[in-house]
């Protein structure tokens, strides 16, 4: 019984270190693409916000949750132009995906955004290069 208790909490450490690795390698990705990667005419204030919107939307996924202008604003507390005037440059440089969907009252529409596709698969094989060099 003593060696399934330790195995157990062994799986949820594991589990937990995977994670934090995760979370690491999506903030090197995403440090790399927008401060090696300045837009024009972008100042350094508005790659900060990237940055840090970024890794709100990020965390925001993996609680499942969706990312409209709503949930963002009621996140990050700040107002709706300012998270419009982020979220406008991460779509822009190609990170997030905007839709329309329903709005939370299912009446009318909302913008809805998604981390892109090719932002994941850069963050894919990041980690499947990492985990090749850790073997």
């Amino acid at each position: 019984m003593l060696i399934l208790t330790y195995i157990t909490q062994l799986n949820h450490m594991t589990s937990a270190i995977k994670t934090q690795w995760h979370n690491l390698a999506f903030s090197g990705l995403i440090l790399h693409e927008i401060l090696d990667h300045p837009l024009e005419d972008e100042t350094p204030q508005a790659r900060l916000k990237q940055i840090g919107m970024m890794t709100i939307l990020y965390a925001m996924t993996q609680a499942h949750q969706k990312l409209t202008l709503s949930n963002i604003i009621e996140i990050t507390e700040l107002t709706r132009s300012g998270v419009k005037e982020t979220v406008d440059l991460l779509v822009k440089r190609g990170m997030l995906v905007e839709t329309m969907g329903k709005n939370s009252m299912g009446r009318g529409t909302a913008r809805q955004f998604e981390i892109s596709q090719e932002l994941l698969n850069k963050l894919s094989s990041f980690r499947a290069s990492e985990g090749a060099g850790l073997n």
